[in-house]
């Protein structure tokens, strides 16, 4: 089974609250599309934090193993995977090339366990330029932030 995991995560203020949101597709042997979107809000993250939730969720939503393409504006999970940013990471005990510990363990250990099961590759896309997934995860995740927050956004 192939699926598409489109995500995107957001924070109004750094920390401050913030959300994700998250759309799975898959097309059936009919060729039919089946959808489902997901958002949450917290009251006091990150958006590095967010950008990582929404990604965990859409991985922990499979109750299978698929072949999983993920679609992010977020260089910061983009490019642990395609640069091999996490594999110097996981060498180093979670610490960066510069010996300092790396952000964020706690979801970059979620993820990992979210993802083995899959095979998974990782596309970074522009934010904000007119990608339909990527303008409708933004929107479920400002949505989910303003919830929190007590804002109303539009």
């Amino acid at each position: 089974m192939e699926v598409k995991l489109f995500s995107d995560g957001s924070s109004r203020g750094n920390p401050g609250p913030g959300g994700y949101g998250t759309i799975l597709q898959y097309i059936d042997p009919k060729g039919e599309l089946h959808e489902r979107e997901y958002s949450e809000g917290f009251a006091e993250t990150t958006n590095n934090r967010m950008e990582l939730m929404g990604v965990i969720r859409g991985l922990e939503e499979l109750k299978k193993p698929c072949i999983v393409h993920v679609v992010s504006d977020s260089q910061y999970v983009i490019n642990a995977f395609n640069k091999g940013w996490i594999d110097g990471w996981l060498q180093r005990g979670w610490k960066g090339s510069d010996k300092k510990e790396v952000k964020n363990v706690d979801l970059w250990k979620r993820l990992l366990s979210a993802k083995e099961p899959h095979t998974v590759d990782f596309t970074w896309v522009r934010g904000h330029d007119g990608h339909p997934e990527n303008e409708r995860c933004d929107s479920l995740a400002t949505k989910a932030a303003d919830a929190v927050s007590g804002k109303i956004s539009e």
